[in-house]
């Protein structure tokens, strides 16, 4: 477990808030390491999300480093009131800018519709068994090109992480975080692949 340095007094953390201000970079850093366990401690109610711990830690320091390089000693508060607010709001806006240009993509999504209108998805064509025979020979076609696809439009790396996410040519359905564990990549780096790969595969599909 990481053990933090004890806090500063209120005595000490004027002096170095002081000298900070004065253009002191070991003060500077001197605030922000002995400040660390409250990024650890704002932090924790955001660990039910599903996001890397490690990357929680890196956003909230960099809201620390900015409470420290903005913080004025005349508003009375101590450093600690106003560095938890600017690491709540760096986290948020993480979160807030995540799910702004996020795309909940999957294989699952609609591409279009069959002559009934019904929805048809990639995932559809890839496992599909019509018995009509007209449409049969349509999506063997579209078989053909969605393979050809994902061996010419994906790097590797994207092909194994659909094949293994969605149990693709006999492979086992897996997590994003047991494919990030088998291919040494993080949880969040194999979503980012994920759903890149999706889109490119998607818009490559749909082109005429």
């Amino acid at each position: 477990m990481k053990t933090f340095q004890k806090p500063l007094t209120l005595e000490e953390e004027r002096y170095y808030l002081k000298r900070c201000q004065e253009g002191d970079q070991e003060a500077r850093n001197i605030l922000i390491e002995r400040n660390l366990r409250l990024v650890a401690h704002v932090i924790k109610k955001y660990q039910g999300l599903d996001e890397e711990l490690d990357d929680l830690i890196s956003i909230g320091t960099i809201g620390l480093i900015k409470a420290v390089s903005t913080f004025d000693m005349t508003k009375g508060s101590r450093l600690a009131t106003y560095a938890a607010r600017c690491i709540d709001n760096e986290l948020l806006m993480m979160l807030r800018s995540r799910k702004k240009f996020s795309r909940e993509v999957s294989l699952y999504e609609p591409i279009g519709t069959d002559k009934e209108g019904n929805e048809i998805h990639l995932l559809d064509i890839i496992e599909g068994n019509e018995t009509d025979i007209g449409e049969k020979c349509a999506r063997k076609e579209d078989i053909r090109r969605l393979c050809r696809l994902l061996s010419e439009a994906l790097t590797p790396l994207e092909f194994e992480v659909l094949k293994c996410r969605y149990g693709l040519f006999g492979e086992e359905e897996m997590t994003q975080r047991v494919i990030g564990k088998r291919l040494g990549i993080s949880r969040s780096y194999v979503s980012r692949i994920e759903k890149n790969a999706i889109l490119k595969l998607r818009d490559c599909f749909l082109s005429p």
